[in-house]
């Protein structure tokens, strides 16, 4: 359990119903898969997103890392899932940051996400050609 003093309503949210933790479940015409750390602090992601057509099908991750991350990578699943591709090199994880009131000191862990998504786009950019 996490102590409630340390986090916003949103992150108890998250962090409590993480519905986009583990695998994809269901086949897509295209997985993507991208897997980054920060040895500093030792967080670790593996973010998938399963593409059918141009769309983002479906998202998952598997993390190790702080409540504030979970809830980061969780609600950033939630906001991509059924949107277009090309969302993924467009995302601005400011308005995550804000909405789970990161700390200053742990807004680099945020910034995995960015990683994770610039390599998600990366993957389909490169499948593409």
């Amino acid at each position: 359990m996490i102590a409630t003093a340390a986090y916003n309503e949103a992150v108890r949210r998250h962090f409590a119903d993480p519905r986009h933790a583990g695998d994809l479940q269901k086949d897509h015409d295209l997985t993507l898969v991208a897997d980054v750390s920060e040895s500093a602090e030792g967080a670790h992601i593996v973010m998938s997103a399963g593409i059918r057509g141009d769309t983002i099908a479906g998202m998952a991750f598997r993390v190790r890392g702080c409540p504030h991350l979970i809830a980061a990578l969780e609600l950033a699943c939630r906001i991509l899932t059924d949107q277009p591709v090309a969302s993924l090199e467009n995302f601005d994880s400011a308005n995550i940051t804000e909405e789970l009131s990161v700390p200053v000191e742990k807004a680099g862990r945020i910034l995995l996400l960015e990683d994770a998504l610039a390599t998600l786009w990366a993957q389909y950019a490169s499948a593409e050609d």
